[in-house]
C-alpha cells in the first residue's frame, strides 16, 4: 500500500496564509483555507496517486508531557483567558478569527472525501504520523509525508518520501512541495535525517520552543553531529574535549545544559506512541453529499478537484 499522511494543521495554516481571507462562501465566510487545503490534496493525490490518504489531527497541539520536559514548548503561540500570560492550565492556541470556524468544515470534507481523520490523546499530528509511517513501513508499504514541519524529516528513509511544503512559493497552480528521500535531506538541512533532531535540539529551535544550547549556532550544530552522531556521543565527547569540533567552550556549554539537551532530544525524537490507533476500514467516499456541502460553502470546485484526483466522474456524467 502507498499511504498518503497529511500534517492537516500545517497545510491549512499554510493555506490560510497564502490566500487572502477575502475569498468567501455564499454567507460570506472566509473559505481561503478550505479551498488551499483541497486544492493542495488534489494535486497530491494527482502527484503520489496514493492508495490512501489520512488527515493527521493535532488532538492535543502542545500535549503536557511535553511541557513538563520542556516548560518553554510553544509558549510562544499561546492565548490567555486574560491575555496577560502564557502559562499552562486554560490556555489556547493562537489561531485567527476567520480560521478557526474553517478547521471543523476541513475535517468534515476530509471524510466525506474518504479520507481518515485520526488524532489521538496527548498527541500533535507529528506523533500520528510517526506511529503511523513507522507501522506501515514496517509491513513493507511506502508512505508519504506532507507538511512544512522540518521535525518530520528525521522520518524519512527508503521507503518515507516527505513532500516538504516549508521554503517553498507556491500553494496553487503547481506543486507546493518539495519530495525528500533521505539523499534530499541531506542536502537540504546538511544533517542525515535521523541525526536532524540532535541538530534542532543544539542549534534550538524557535517555531517549537527549543532553548537551544547557548554558543552553538547552526554550522556548528552540524559540524558537531557529523562529528558525534548521536546525543550519548556528543554527551561523553564534551567529558574530554579533544576532538575538533569540541572546543573547550563548546564542551564546557554542553555540559552544563546536557538535562536541557537530553529533556529536548525526549519532545523532539518521533517514536511510535501506543495511544495512536491502527488504521480503521478506509471511509467511503461520499460524492454527492461532499458536492452538497461544497456548494454550501463555495468550494464546490475544489471537491470536484479532489474526486476528479481519485476518479470520480464529473457531475452530470
Amino acid at each position: 500500500m502507498h499511504l498518503l499522511l497529511l500534517d492537516s494543521a500545517s497545510l491549512y495554516w499554510r493555506a490560510y496564509h497564502a490566500l487572502p481571507d477575502s475569498i468567501v462562501g455564499p454567507a460570506g465566510q472566509p473559505v481561503n483555507a478550505i479551498r488551499g487545503f483541497l486544492d493542495t490534496l488534489a494535486r497530491l493525490i494527482e502527484a503520489r496517486e496514493p492508495d490512501r490518504v489520512v488527515a493527521c489531527w493535532d488532538d492535543d497541539w502542545r500535549p503536557q508531557w511535553r511541557v513538563d520536559l520542556v516548560p518553554g514548548y510553544k509558549a510562544h503561540r499561546l492565548d490567555t483567558i486574560d491575555g496577560s500570560s502564557t502559562g499552562a492550565g486554560d490556555d489556547a492556541e493562537v489561531v485567527p478569527d476567520t480560521l478557526a470556524p474553517q478547521v471543523p468544515w476541513i475535517a468534515r470534507l476530509s471524510v466525506l472525501l474518504g479520507i481518515d481523520v485520526i488524532g489521538a490523546p496527548e498527541c500533535e499530528a507529528d506523533d500520528v504520523i510517526a506511529a503511523l509511517a513507522r507501522r506501515h513501513v514496517r509491513t513493507g508499504d511506502t508512505v508519504d509525508i506532507a507538511s512544512g514541519d522540518r521535525d518530520l524529516v528525521q522520518l524519512v528513509d527508503d521507503r518515507t518520501t516527505m513532500l516538504y511544503t516549508g521554503g517553498t512559493s507556491k500553494s496553487r497552480g503547481g506543486r507546493p512541495w518539495v519530495a525528500l528521500d533521505p539523499e534530499g535531506v541531506r542536502e537540504r538541512f546538511l544533517v542525515a535525517p535521523e541525526a536532524y533532531p540532535l541538530m534542532a535540539v543544539l542549534r534550538g529551535d524557535p517555531s517549537d520552543g527549543l532553548p537551544g544550547v547557548r554558543g552553538i549556532g547552526a554550522k556548528t550544530a552540524v559540524a558537531l553531529v557529523h562529528a558525534f552522531p548521536d546525543v550519548q556521543a556528543l554527551i561523553d565527547a564534551a567529558a574530554q574535549p579533544c576532538l575538533p569540533p569540541m572546543t573547550g567552550r563548546i564542551a564546557a556549554a554542553i555540559v552544563e545544559n546536557e538535562e536541557v539537551i537530553k529533556a529536548s532530544m525526549a519532545i523532539t525524537v518521533l517514536g511510535d506512541r501506543p495511544a495512536v490507533p491502527d488504521l480503521p476500514p478506509r471511509p467511503s467516499i461520499e460524492a454527492d453529499q461532499v458536492r452538497e456541502v461544497g456548494d454550501d460553502l463555495g468550494v464546490v470546485a475544489s471537491v470536484d478537484r479532489v474526486l476528479a484526483a481519485w476518479g470520480h466522474e464529473p457531475r452530470g456524467m
